[in-house]
C-alpha cells in the first residue's frame, strides 16, 4: 500500500542544510526521503534519526539516469506523488575565477545548477499529481550580487533563481508552487573556521545555524512568498542592489572579501 503521510525528497540531505531539513520534516511525521552522494553521512543520518518515516539513499544529481531512478522508487512507495521538493544539494569553488580549474568550475554548473534543474524536471510528474505541492531550491544570498572569489558558484545561484522565477509562472497551470530560499551566511561545513571568526555577529551577513534555514523551509510549504531571505534584512539588499548595482559593485572593489 501506498505511504499517504506527507513527503518530501531532499538532496545533499547528509549534511549541513539537507540533514537540518530532514530532521525537522521527520519529527513532524513527513515521510522524508534523504538523498546525498555521501553514502557514509546518510548512514550516520539515518542511525541518528532512526524512524520509519525517514529513508536515505545515495544519489550524484549530476547523474540524470540516477535522478530519474531514485524519483520513480520515491513515486512507488508514496502511489505517485509528492509533496516537498527540495532541491538542496551544492557544491563551492573558492578562489579567483582565472586562475579556477576549468572541470572544477564546471563540476560546480554540474551540481548546483545543471542537476538542480534535472531534479525539477524529473520530479514534475510527481509533483502536479500532489494537491498544493512545493518546489523548493536552495538558492543564495551570492545571488543579490555576484561575491569575488565565488563567481561560478554565485553564477549557478542567480541561475537557480532564475529558473524558480520562471517556473514559478509555468507550473502554476500544473498546480504547483515553486519557491526558494536565499541563506546568507550559515554554519556548515562549507563555512571555513577562519572566515567564520572574522564574521560580524549582527547584521544580514551574520552566521545562522542550518536550523534556521530548515525552519524557513517548513514556513515555505506553509507560506505562499517567491524568494525567501535568511535573515530577512538581504530582502532589503535584494532592494538597493537592483535600484544600485553600481555602488555595491565600487564598495566591493574598495574593500575586497578577505
Amino acid at each position: 500500500m501506498p505511504d499517504t503521510r506527507k513527503s518530501i525528497f531532499i538532496t545533499g540531505a547528509a549534511s549541513g542544510i539537507g540533514k537540518a531539513a530532514a530532521t525537522l520534516f521527520a519529527s513532524k511525521g513527513w515521510l522524508t526521503g534523504c538523498y546525498d552522494r555521501n553514502e557514509e553521512g546518510l548512514a550516520a543520518l539515518a542511525t541518528e534519526l532512526a524512524s520509519d518515516t525517514v529513508f536515505t539513499a545515495p544519489l550524484d544529481v549530476a547523474d540524470r539516469g540516477a535522478v530519474i531512478a531514485a524519483l520513480d522508487a520515491f513515486g512507488a512507495r508514496t502511489g505517485g506523488t509528492l509533496d516537498l521538493l527540495f532541491s538542496n544539494a551544492g557544491i563551492d569553488a573558492k578562489g579567483p575565477f582565472a586562475s579556477l580549474e576549468w572541470d572544477t568550475a564546471m563540476a560546480v554548473i554540474d551540481v548546483n545548477f545543471i542537476g538542480g534543474m534535472s531534479l525539477i524536471h524529473a520530479a514534475h510528474p510527481l509533483l502536479k499529481a500532489t494537491d498544493n505541492a512545493l518546489c523548493l531550491s536552495t538558492c543564495s544570498g551570492s545571488a543579490i550580487f555576484g561575491t569575488a572569489n565565488l563567481a561560478v558558484y554565485s553564477a549557478t545561484k542567480h541561475a537557480v533563481k532564475g529558473l524558480t522565477e520562471a517556473l514559478s509562472v509555468e507550473f502554476a497551470a500544473d498546480g504547483i508552487r515553486v519557491a526558494d530560499i536565499l541563506p546568507g551566511i550559515i554554519d556548515t561545513g562549507m563555512l571555513p573556521p577562519e572566515m567564520k571568526a572574522m564574521l560580524p555577529t549582527e547584521g544580514p551577513w551574520r552566521p545562522l545555524p542550518a536550523a534556521a534555514v530548515a525552519e524557513v523551509a517548513w514556513q515555505a510549504y506553509e507560506g505562499n512568498k517567491l524568494h525567501w531571505y535568511i535573515p530577512e534584512e538581504l530582502a532589503e539588499m535584494a532592494v538597493q542592489v537592483t535600484a544600485n548595482p553600481e555602488a555595491v559593485r565600487d564598495d566591493r572593489i574598495a574593500n575586497p572579501p578577505m
